[in-house]
């Protein structure tokens, strides 16, 4: 039976249709699965099977009935916790905070349920989510599956270890600097970064958007026809643009591709993630594109000044708590941003600035090229107990110079695997279209997919 959990998304709802696989038949697979693999990858959080079980023979009848509510009916889906699910808390990761349950779905969750959707599960995170690891005061450790004693990366961490356990093929993180690529990059995962607004989100701020983390692209393009579906809440939102995500059309030869493999600041990538990334390069070359080297778009005074107004913004949100209620955060998180605390506004002020200047950056940085290639993460992998992979507080951000100008400047990106290291652990190629090219970005990323193969090797604690 667990072999059906492993099934790609479209075939299984193609079962559902034709009436070859029952919901009930995949929920219990699935919570079989997740029963014996969590107490190894710890991902989720709030499960909760009887409730999923409900959902699932309702959908049963309505696929009987050939009344499905929409394209995901009956479909296991795990969320992010910071993403919002009608009478359940959410705890952001910290033991700081009370939890007192939402009053209502958020934009991504209820367009998941309005299309039949089922929320099994919401996926861990780290304390405020202001960390690229699995490690959280609130939460057990999320561990990586392809290797138990790495992290998965963060801050959608259980999206990222329950993606490549096997937790079924929808997954959904949430990205601010690369907290959904990161992860997806550290285990394997496809991860979508969309166009700012792309997604609706609550709550919204600058350069946050929701993403699908799944096994494959056609999995998160399945998610992403649902997901960018209107929602007013979200004030930044763009309009709605029925894109067609499962394009696969794209004409590689004549492309101009630009490869950064220097980030301009933080960690220098390792030997092996450069030469995984220069290998997928030699695949769009091959193929008639032309294959630029560019600078990186971040400077130094970029990636300092964001540090600077983060901490002091993210010290504004935990200076009313009480001394016991600070206690509790994670100590690196607490150190972090209590440098936030006598920041000069002049330098908060000039820290914001810099969103803008990286915001011309990126957007310069597509003058004379149709995408830009890149690493996702500098390194191959860090610790589990880690909460960073530099594990100082002093230097949190080294990791993101890749990923996190994107955010700012609004561009569309991915995380696709390009390879594995020496070690077996996976590596992540970022690709990245010009601002509102997100079908772009997935015609590229399945045009890749194909020429790479499946991965075959998925991690499993089932068997």
């Amino acid at each position: 039976m667990s072999s059906i959990i492993d099934l790609p998304s479209r075939q299984i709802l193609e079962f559902f249709a034709k009436g070859q696989l029952s919901p009930v038949e995949y929920m219990k697979a699935l919570t079989c699965r997740i029963e014996k693999t969590e107490p190894k990858v710890a991902a989720l959080w709030d499960f909760q099977p009887e409730k999923s079980m409900a959902e699932a023979k309702a959908s049963e009848t309505r696929w009987r009935q050939k009344e499905p509510l929409g394209p995901l009916d009956g479909m296991p889906v795990t969320l992010k916790e910071l993403l919002g699910t009608k009478g359940d808390p959410i705890p952001l990761g910290t033991a700081a905070v009370d939890l007192v349950p939402e009053t209502d779905d958020s934009p991504v969750a209820a367009r998941l349920k309005e299309n039949g959707a089922i929320v099994v599960a919401k996926t861990t995170c780290p304390d405020y989510g202001m960390l690229s690891s699995g490690l959280s005061s609130f939460h057990k450790l999320s561990r990586n599956p392809w290797d138990l004693d790495k992290n998965p990366g963060g801050s959608s961490a259980g999206a990222a270890s329950a993606g490549a356990a096997g937790y079924g093929p929808f997954h959904i993180g949430t990205d601010i600097g690369g907290s959904v690529r990161l992860p997806a990059g550290w285990t394997g995962l496809f991860g979508f970064k969309p166009t700012l607004g792309r997604v609706p989100i609550r709550p919204y701020y600058t350069g946050r958007v929701a993403g699908p983390m799944t096994p494959t692209v056609d999995d998160a393009a399945l998610l992403m026809q649902v997901i960018s579906l209107p929602d007013s809440r979200d004030a930044s939102s763009i309009k709605y643009e029925d894109l067609d995500y499962f394009r696969d059309d794209i004409d590689v030869a004549g492309l101009t591709i630009g490869l950064m493999l220097d980030a301009g600041c933080g960690f220098d990538a390792d030997a092996e993630v450069i030469a995984a990334v220069v290998a997928a390069a030699k695949e769009f070359e091959e193929r008639g594109a032309t294959i630029v080297p560019i600078e990186p778009v971040l400077k130094r005074n970029m990636l300092d000044g964001l540090d600077v107004a983060w901490r002091a913004r993210f010290w504004g949100m935990i200076e009313p708590l009480s001394a016991d209620r600070q206690s509790k955060i994670l100590p690196y998180i607490l150190e972090w941003a209590k440098d936030g605390k006598d920041a000069k506004a002049t330098d908060v002020a000039a820290g914001i600035d810099q969103t803008f200047a990286m915001r011309g950056a990126t957007a310069a940085a597509f003058e004379n090229v149709d995408f830009i290639l890149s690493p996702v993460n500098p390194t191959v992998s860090y610790p589990a107990e880690w909460a960073s992979p530099t594990n100082d507080p002093r230097r949190p951000f080294e990791h993101i110079a890749f990923t996190m100008p994107w955010n700012m400047g609004e561009q569309p990106a991915c995380s696709i695997n390009c390879g594995f290291s020496l070690s077996g652990m996976p590596i992540g190629l970022q690709i990245v279209a010009k601002k509102f090219e997100d079908d772009r970005v997935f015609a590229l990323a399945r045009a890749f997919e194909k020429w790479r193969g499946p991965i075959t090797n998925w991690p499993r604690f089932d068997h």
